[in-house]
């Protein structure tokens, strides 16, 4: 049994522009009273709850569909507004369905399955038409003290210094809206024009001189994307404004931590399929689509963060200075039309934040295979 609506028209969005702030591009209102979904005759019936977007996705390059990292992202920020304080994203699960649109909202519908006292889980059904186009489980899990063990890689800081050193984050070039090479050109020539991504500022690194040696070409796996990624805006909803200081107290009592997690979520997807095709040297296809997406964080709280309070504060009030997040991304695997996107998120100061791992459908004529980048 469906909640009330659930398979209904959709309600009236009288703009669904993509606003330039992230917290404004998740904006969200709830459509109804919490409700309960009956089990069978021996259970407890499922609490749910019922979210509608406010803003317009954003569709990359001149397509007609939403970038998969909305309702993404979206979802979890959904699921985030029916548990308690001090839960924060631990990991999600998310399967591609359909299409997302770009003239309707999505509806979200979030069934609680679960809540304790240190961990607690929603499923996420998100709907365009009544039509479910993504569904996901969404774990949640409150701060348990000082650490007792921990190790990690490398950082990316460590390993790509020469790389990343070369060059300011707001140097390096915007990140296109589609990364592959003819689109570039489009751009460069004045024949398309870039729509701004929302959100976030997200800084594509120049790895050619790492990536063009005869080793990585013949070895895929080898082959290395780093992204530099920003908040945009405030973390504040505009509805209501607050002083530095008072903004400062609210991103140190973790009220923004969940909007953080979703905004890193929501990076990790972008151009990530398009650096497979960068890494196996193809330049076109005949599909390519995003299957399922996992993102697993491994630090919270100030890790998360978004705002550079050591940092002088800018002539814009809107723009709090910035933390440069990194993503560093490759494909371990492909084969039977299916390849893999993993990365891993850094943030400024080296510690790894959180692993996505992407399933995506990749499909090439045969005689693809022999016209490489």
């Amino acid at each position: 049994m469906l909640p009330p609506g659930a398979d209904g028209p959709d309600y009236d969005t009288p703009d669904l522009r993509s606003p330039r702030s992230f917290v404004e591009l998740m904006a969200l209102k709830q459509l109804d009273d919490p409700g309960h979904l009956q089990g069978n005759s021996t259970d407890e019936p499922e609490k749910v709850e019922r979210f509608q977007s406010l803003a317009g996705p954003y569709p990359p390059g001149e397509g007609k569909m939403a970038f998969g990292g909305h309702v993404y992202a979206q979802s979890a920020y959904a699921a985030s507004k029916t548990v308690g304080q001090g839960f924060v994203i631990n990991d999600m699960i998310g399967t591609f369905i359909l299409p997302g649109r770009l003239d309707i909202a999505f509806v979200y519908t979030v069934r609680h399955l679960r809540d304790g006292k240190g961990y607690c889980t929603r499923a996420v059904d998100a709907r365009q038409a009544g039509k479910i186009c993504f569904s996901c489980l969404c774990s949640f899990k409150r701060n348990e003290g000082p650490q007792t063990f921990s190790h990690q890689p490398p950082s990316a800081q460590e390993r790509y210094k020469s790389i990343l050193t070369a060059k300011r984050p707001e140097e390096q070039p915007i990140s296109p809206s589609v990364d592959v090479d003819w689109w570039i050109r489009l751009v460069e020539q004045g024949n398309v024009e870039e729509r701004e991504f929302p959100g976030l500022d997200v800084r594509k690194v120049d790895m050619k001189g790492y990536n063009q040696t005869e080793d990585i070409r013949q070895n895929p796996e080898k082959y290395r994307q780093l992204t530099l990624y920003a908040l945009k805006g405030s973390p504040q909803d505009p509805g209501s404004s607050v002083t530095r200081e008072e903004l400062r107290e609210k991103e140190k009592s973790g009220e923004y931590d969940n909007l953080y997690a979703c905004a890193h979520m929501y990076s990790s997807d972008k151009n990530s399929l398009l650096m497979i095709a960068r890494a196996l040297r193809y330049n076109t296809w005949t599909a390519m689509a995003s299957l399922t997406l996992t993102v697993i964080f491994h630090q919270h709280g100030d890790s998360l963060r978004m705002i550079d309070w050591d940092a002088a504060p800018g002539k814009d009030e809107v723009e709090s200075p910035k933390k440069w997040f990194i993503q560093e991304g490759w494909t371990p695997r492909s084969g039977e039309n299916r390849a893999i996107h993993e990365s891993w998120l850094w943030s400024p100061d080296g510690k790894l934040i959180a692993t996505s791992y992407q399933d995506s459908m990749l499909r090439v004529q045969p005689q693809e295979r022999e016209k490489k980048l």
